[in-house]
């Protein structure tokens, strides 16, 4: 039985689930393949049968990775978008902040997943938590009186989706950021903001 290194035995579990989610995460990153449990399992510092432990194979840890991923880049564009205190500034903070989700990786998992994940089940996560990512965009512009606000969220999402694009192109990170802000800075302060020349 492996060596319990925290105060309980669930919580012990919970640790090492996220030490081998973390090490998918790294290596789908790396690889832009799905990375077999031996490969898993040593880079989260465990042996290959003690992951069997907690991933009973390949796909199931696969299945829990879908859903730890999409969850988290929802829970950072929020946090960041709560942070600011004016709507206008959400709304910068939530292009922003998805747009470092990109440099930094997320994307490239979550397309990679797209491919060796069960469509059925990433769809409907994907669908969900484009909704989520949305419905806070959404109010921001609600509460600053944007006439159109859902056509509007999804305007503004295609900035997202461009920049996106430019990133996987090459195009240096804060260079995309400083394009981002010349584009929207102007609306964002038209509304009230600040548009404040922060790095997220």
């Amino acid at each position: 039985m492996p060596r319990i290194t925290a105060p309980t035995v669930a919580e012990h579990r919970a640790a090492q689930q996220r030490a081998l989610l973390s090490a998918a995460r790294t290596l789908l990153a790396r690889t832009g393949e799905a990375p077999s449990m031996a490969e898993v399992a040593a880079l989260a510092g465990l042996a290959r049968p003690s992951a069997y432990q907690y991933y009973k194979s390949r796909t199931d840890l696969l299945h829990a990775l879908v859903l730890d991923v999409f969850p988290r880049w929802a829970q950072r564009v929020e946090l960041a978008m709560a942070e600011e205190e004016l709507p206008a500034d959400r709304i910068l903070a939530y292009v922003l902040t998805n747009i470092t989700l990109v440099a930094e990786g997320e994307h490239a998992v979550g397309r990679v997943l797209a491919a060796v994940a069960p469509s059925e089940e990433l769809d409907a996560q994907s669908s969900r938590m484009h909704q989520q990512l949305l419905d806070p965009l959404v109010g921001a512009l609600e509460e600053m009186g944007a006439p159109d606000p859902a056509v509007t969220a999804e305007l503004i999402n295609a900035i997202v989706h461009t920049g996106t694009r430019l990133l996987e192109a090459g195009t240096p990170h804060v260079q995309v950021q400083q394009r981002v802000r010349e584009l929207l800075g102007p609306y964002v302060r038209e509304h009230g903001g600040k548009a404040k020349e922060t790095t997220l």
